[in-house]
């Protein structure tokens, strides 16, 4: 029996290239990760400590034709590393799949990475990861109150379980080989 999914086999490779977006586009999503992430490290001081620790130092992150590069500021934040920066630490995700490393992270899998560079900014970063996390219901509440946040993170919680469920079997062909998106 063939799957569903059979016409997705090769499908990434006989598309054309998607255009690129534009490099004001870029530029203000990188603007908003930056400040994201900022948010995150701001509710753990000890990540933020660790971080500091490692001021002016800088991280070039990359993943298929996506790269940010990240300057670590005195307080233990992040910001945009200026144009043509050298990064003293480069990472680099190294699965091709945006399906299997969205699903990855739903398990809760840290992506497979190629690191080169500063080892020591390296393990803050890998510690930072390790232990931050956000507490997305803390900031619903924010918005909406304690107990409809809560509502909608029991909600998200179980539309994240079920994907979770369902994103290994989708990837499985009936004769158990893998689909290529």
């Amino acid at each position: 029996m063939q799957s569903p999914f059979s016409f997705l086999d090769g499908l990434r490779e006989r598309l054309p290239a998607p255009p690129q977006p534009p490099q004001w586009l870029v530029h203000e999503v990188q603007h908003r990760l930056v400040l994201f992430l900022n948010h995150v490290l701001m509710q753990e001081s000890e990540a933020m400590a660790r971080l500091a620790r490692q001021s002016g130092r800088t991280a070039q992150v990359q993943w298929r034709g996506f790269h940010i590069g990240l300057q670590i500021t005195p307080a233990g934040l992040l910001d945009l590393a200026p144009v043509g920066a050298t990064p003293s630490l480069r990472v680099e995700v190294t699965e091709a799949s945006a399906l299997a490393l969205a699903s990855g992270v739903l398990r809760g899998d840290k992506p497979t990475v190629r690191i080169e560079g500063d080892v020591q900014l390296a393990g803050e970063i890998n510690w930072v990861v390790e232990h931050v996390r956000w507490d997305v219901e803390d900031d619903l509440a924010r918005l909406v109150g304690d107990a409809p946040a809560h509502t909608l993170a029991r909600l998200a919680q179980g539309v994240a379980e079920a994907l979770q469920r369902f994103a290994p079997a989708a990837r499985q062909r009936p004769d158990g080989a893998p689909h290529r998106f």
